[in-house]
C-alpha cells in the first residue's frame, strides 16, 4: 500500500501568499505584500514572517541568491485545492458533494457561463469520463 505523503495545510493566510506566487510565479516579499494590500491592509513584517514559516514549512523555497530573497511555491494548486476541498467537504458537509454544490449555488450569484461549465461537467462525469478543470 502506498503511503500518502504528508501535506502541510497551509493557513489562510499561507493561501493567499500561495494565490500570488501561483498567479504570478517567484516573487519577493515586496512584491507578494503589494499584492495582498490591494485586498486588505498587510504589514510588510507580517508578510515576512508567514513567508518564513512557509519555508519552514515546505511550502515555498526561499533562493537567496540576491539581496532580495526570491520564494517559489514547492505545492502543485490543483493538488492543494484537492486536499483542502476533500477535508472541508468530510468535515463541514459530511462527505456529500451534493450538499456542498448546492449551499454554493444557492449563496452565491452564478453566471450564466459558469451554469453552463457545471451543466459540461455534469454531462461529462455522468458519460464515465473524467472531468478537468481549468482555471
Amino acid at each position: 500500500m502506498k503511503k500518502k505523503k504528508k501535506f502541510p495545510r497551509p493557513t489562510e493566510a499561507e493561501l493567499e501568499i500561495l494565490q500570488v506566487l501561483w498567479e504570478h510565479g517567484p516573487s519577493t516579499v515586496r512584491f507578494v505584500n503589494e499584492k495582498l494590500n490591494r485586498k486588505k491592509r498587510v504589514g510588510y513584517t507580517t508578510t515576512l514572517k508567514i513567508m518564513q514559516i512557509m519555508t519552514e514549512k515546505n511550502l515555498v523555497l526561499r533562493d537567496e541568491a540576491s539581496r532580495s530573497h526570491v520564494y517559489s511555491v514547492l505545492v502543485d494548486k490543483e493538488e492543494t485545492q484537492n486536499l483542502l476541498l476533500e477535508k472541508f467537504l468530510t468535515t463541514a458537509f459530511g462527505g456529500s458533494a451534493m450538499k456542498l454544490v448546492m449551499q454554493a449555488l444557492g449563496n452565491h450569484k452564478t453566471s450564466k457561463d459558469e451554469l453552463e461549465q457545471i451543466k459540461k461537467l455534469i454531462n461529462t462525469l455522468e458519460g464515465g469520463e473524467k472531468y478537468e478543470l481549468h482555471s
